[in-house]
């Protein structure tokens, strides 16, 4: 059997390992491992119709070759850079087409990339006002606390027993 050889970025780090892909026909497991996605995932994709057609066996279990193979690392990729799955699914769509025009993937790129700007930029401010909210609160026995007023829309304390109209 010949092995094809993929490089794969590891997690949170700059170094690559090599992890061979089977030329041959795999189990789920050995498909699940060679692309690092969970069998639970691999189902999932598939039930999407990311991996198109998979073989099967006279007894019915998958078979997976190089193509769904790969295919899986570019979903894994694609979701470690946080893209959602209808935009994988056009990325994987283009990544097929050979006669596809970059300016096609660089736009879903681009509009993935300013999604992420913009919700960077709405968790920079609930920080800043968290971090406000947590100046303001002395963290002491008293019963009156900023965070909590904030919370509950600047309203008055609810008495116990008491429910707010």
């Amino acid at each position: 059997m010949t092995l094809a050889s993929s490089r794969r970025r590891v997690r949170g780090s700059a170094r690559t390992s090599v992890v061979a892909i089977p030329a041959e026909p795999v189990n789920i497991g050995d498909a699940a491992r060679a692309s690092g996605v969970s069998t639970r995932m691999v189902r999932h994709y598939e039930s999407l119709g990311l991996l198109g057609e998979v073989a099967r066996t006279e007894g019915g279990y998958r078979l997976y070759g190089p193509l769904e193979i790969h295919a899986l690392r570019f979903i894994r990729r694609a979701r470690d850079l946080g893209f959602s799955m209808v935009e994988i699914t056009g990325l994987l769509g283009l990544w097929r087409d050979r006669r596809r025009a970059s300016a096609s993937v660089k736009r879903i790129a681009r509009a993935h990339a300013e999604d992420l700007d913009r919700r960077i930029a709405e968790m920079q401010a609930m920080r800043r006002t968290l971090m406000d909210l947590l100046d303001h609160c002395h963290g002491d026995a008293r019963p009156e606390c900023p965070i909590l007023d904030d919370l509950a829309g600047g309203s008055a304390p609810i008495e116990a027993g008491v429910r707010a109209p």
